[in-house]
């Protein structure tokens, strides 16, 4: 089972007793996942359609409790995935799909004319908190969907009108977040990217459970990323070392071969006799291996003198000690 599923099912069986959350709620799932189907003689039904079978469920209950009427469900196969079931709930009563429809402020209810739905969210239908909450949870089980955190952070609600994609996202924002749109095809997309925000969402639509376990992989892969930068730069701090301390061995090796390092200023040679004993300490650890200890920047200075003789040598110059 996906994350996104598991996240549906547990938004799926939230217990909501208040008529106007229950409302909110059909509210965000109908503009989202709902259908105005036209009969012939200005009759119509309200379908509302859906792949997940709990989520099938909630909505027919809504439905029945709310309304009092008789709602047909109906399993169809998807042609297209060829698997999975796709849920249709349809409200084929004229005057009970028109009653809702006004309910959720989608059609006005003086003239009940179908083909100028507003999908605008009516002020009052998410005046309270609890409400706002629940027009966001249906309209994520309704065109909703989340990623496996494992891989990627993104949540994202498709929708195929511009207005309610503005309208939903400002609803979302006034949380206190930052959803986005974004246009793909003939859909708006209202999306959040950023792990913290979508735990935030999580938790404003009820989704508790997956939200500890989004915030256990975060955490997880947290620790993961510090560990890798860690290793990375002691890494890199490793070969760095390396290659110096290879270049400061061929350079002490080339005055031994021109004219032996017993011949350089004693503070030279010192240093000169501690690398070739200890070819893998820094240069801090060997500042202190010195008598008297020197610094990592004294060391390096040192080593500086040490390649300027190697040069000259290479060049054929000579090298006289200064006294």
């Amino acid at each position: 089972m996906s994350f996104s599923v598991a996240t549906k099912n547990e938004l799926a069986r939230i217990p909501v007793t208040d008529e106007c959350c229950i409302l909110a709620e059909l509210a965000g799932f109908i503009r989202m996942g709902g259908t105005i189907q036209i009969l012939g003689m200005e009759r119509f039904n309200l379908k509302l359609s859906t792949e997940n079978a709990a989520i099938a469920r909630r909505f027919f209950t809504f439905l029945k409790d709310m309304y009092d009427s008789e709602v047909r469900v109906m399993v169809r196969k998807n042609k297209q995935l060829k698997k999975n079931n796709n849920y249709l709930i349809v409200v084929n009563d004229e005057e009970i799909a028109k009653k809702i429809l006004v309910d959720i402020g989608f059609i006005d209810g003086n003239n009940g004319n179908i083909f100028n739905p507003y999908y605008k969210v009516k002020e009052s239908l998410i005046e309270k908190r609890c409400c706002k909450r629940s027009y966001v949870r249906g309209a994520f089980l309704g065109g909703g969907s989340i990623s496996n955190p494992e891989k990627t952070y993104h949540l994202e609600m498709v929708t195929n009108n511009k207005g309610h994609s503005h309208n939903l996202s400002n609803i979302i924002n006034s949380f206190g977040l930052n959803s986005k749109i974004v246009t793909r095809k003939e859909n708006y997309v209202v999306y959040l990217k950023e792990g913290e925000q979508i735990v935030d969402l999580l938790n404003i639509m009820g989704a508790h459970q997956a939200l500890l376990k989004l915030e256990d992989i975060r955490v997880l892969k947290d620790v993961r990323n510090n560990i890798n930068r860690i290793v990375n730069c002691e890494t890199a701090n490793l070969s760095k070392t390396i290659n110096a301390s290879m270049r400061q061995i061929e350079d002490i090796q080339t005055i031994e071969k021109h004219m032996g390092i017993n011949k350089l200023p004693d503070n030279l040679r010192q240093l000169a006799e501690l690398r070739l004993g200890n070819r893998d300490a820094s240069l801090k650890e060997l500042g202190t291996m010195l008598n008297p200890p020197v610094g990592k920047s004294g060391v390096n200075h040192r080593f500086r003198k040490i390649e300027e003789i190697a040069e000259d040598l290479k060049g054929g110059k000579q090298w006289r000690k200064q006294q």
